[in-house]
């Protein structure tokens, strides 16, 4: 069974994506980023794999996908509180991210979203279960 994630997404400037994400608090594995990739910590068991166009393409038989006109995966993560929510992504649109969705209260769930330099979407949610509906 598997016991790490590895997702992998290309971007146009592997420097600026990792300061971009630095920026917002993460770190990266020096072991796994070099000129072609930075491996970005998200958990002890998730990873981001930022990597460069050509170095994506030698993984996949297919054309990479340009995020900006199409979304090709929703990456979403999850918050302490609704006001951490808010303020990673204030964060990271003051930072050169879009927004492309408004916040959403879900009572149980506040949520909000943001695109990063390359298009890639991204989530970020607060859950409080205890005011999950019953049914």
């Amino acid at each position: 069974m598997a016991t790490k994630v590895f997702i992998n997404l290309p971007v146009t400037n592997l420097a600026k994506s990792m300061a971009f994400f630095q920026n917002l608090g993460f770190s990266f594995n020096p072991q796994f980023t070099d000129e072609k990739a930075g491996c970005m910590i998200v958990s002890y068991s998730i990873f981001v794999m930022l990597l460069t166009s050509t170095c994506f393409k030698s993984f996949i038989d297919t054309e990479i996908c340009d995020a900006h006109q199409s979304t090709e995966v929703l990456i979403a993560l999850d918050a302490a509180s609704a006001d951490e929510v808010k303020q990673f992504v204030s964060k990271a649109e003051s930072l050169g991210g879009k927004i492309y969705a408004v916040a959403k209260d879900h009572g149980w769930m506040y949520q909000h979203s943001f695109a990063d330099l390359d298009g890639h979407k991204w989530e970020m949610a607060y859950l409080d279960m205890s005011q999950f509906p019953q049914s």
